[in-house]
């Protein structure tokens, strides 16, 4: 068990002022059997009133609303949990679903039924790619997802700065992605094959610096969560070949990346008058 800081500062700069619309902030981190929360706390300059809320996934969000132009945004968020993920998990799997192919239970399947459903088209050559790891019908389902997670890990990490998200074919073809990408081609595998995923963001504790993904101790990042049942929602980390929670710290879960992003919102002003964002993030100890 661990206790950790978070810190996450997002700045926008503009030529000049410009009116901001509302913004939509995931940043509190989502309590778990192995992460509770002992503080949170959002602010916002210029002044805004901020209200709150939970999307459908029990995500919380911060919706922020701006009175008068500003030249300048600035959200900061600080964070204080208590990390107890185990290094070396064991999953409790139903008998059913040792074995891959099985079928999900009906009362599962009622919810589960759009989080099997791919987000992309076929025809990228994922479904060809994924089944060069199945190695027989039946197949051991942990291994099977092992081993598509190191075979997604395999495919160069790259930081990418610009906004958007890989679709899997265009990871497959390019070899490299963020770690966004690759949790992207990780869960849209198996999806693939029929198990229920979802995306999950969050912010990475990278203590010893030899993670991927990390720019220092910590950083935002990005995985995968498979449901098993009996176990429940696995986390499996492709871009570190990691498999469970221990080092990360999550904060939104979505169907698709793009509904899990830390700050999302508008301005309006004249053209060219955005400058740039920077994103500062620490995770300590």
């Amino acid at each position: 068990m661990i206790q950790l800081r978070i810190h996450h500062r997002t700045t926008y700069r503009y030529r000049q002022p410009v009116l901001l619309g509302a913004h939509r902030l995931m940043l509190r981190p989502r309590e778990t059997r192995d992460l509770r929360i002992l503080s949170h706390t959002v602010s916002v300059s210029p002044e805004a009133m901020v209200r709150w809320a939970n999307d459908v996934f029990g995500n919380v969000i911060a919706t922020a609303t701006f009175d008068g132009p500003a030249d300048a945004l600035v959200i900061d968020s600080l964070a204080c949990v208590e990390l107890s993920a185990s290094a070396y998990p064991v999953f409790d799997m139903a008998a059913s679903a040792i074995v891959f192919p099985f079928q999900y239970p009906d009362e599962d399947w009622a919810d589960l039924g759009p989080l099997t459903a791919r987000q992309y088209p076929d025809g990228d050559g994922l479904r060809d790619w994924v089944q060069g790891f199945v190695a027989g019908y039946p197949t051991d389902t942990l291994s099977l997802l092992k081993d598509i997670n190191t075979g997604v890990g395999g495919i160069g990490y790259q930081v990418r700065e610009d906004e958007g998200t890989q679709s899997p074919g265009e990871t497959l073809v390019l070899g490299t992605g963020s770690c966004r990408d690759l949790a992207t081609l990780f869960v849209e595998a198996v999806r693939s094959l029929g198990f229920g995923a979802r995306l999950v963001s969050g912010y990475l504790h990278d203590p010893a610096r030899t993670l991927l993904g990390s720019a220092d101790a910590g950083s935002t990042h990005a995985w995968g969560e498979v449901f098993l049942p009996g176990a429940g929602w696995v986390t499996f980390d492709p871009t570190n070949r990691g498999v469970g929670g221990a080092n990360l710290i999550p904060v939104a879960v979505a169907r698709d990346i793009r509904r899990a992003m830390p700050v999302s919102g508008s301005f309006v002003g004249v053209s060219g008058a955005f400058v740039g964002m920077s994103v500062l993030v620490s995770v300590d100890a």
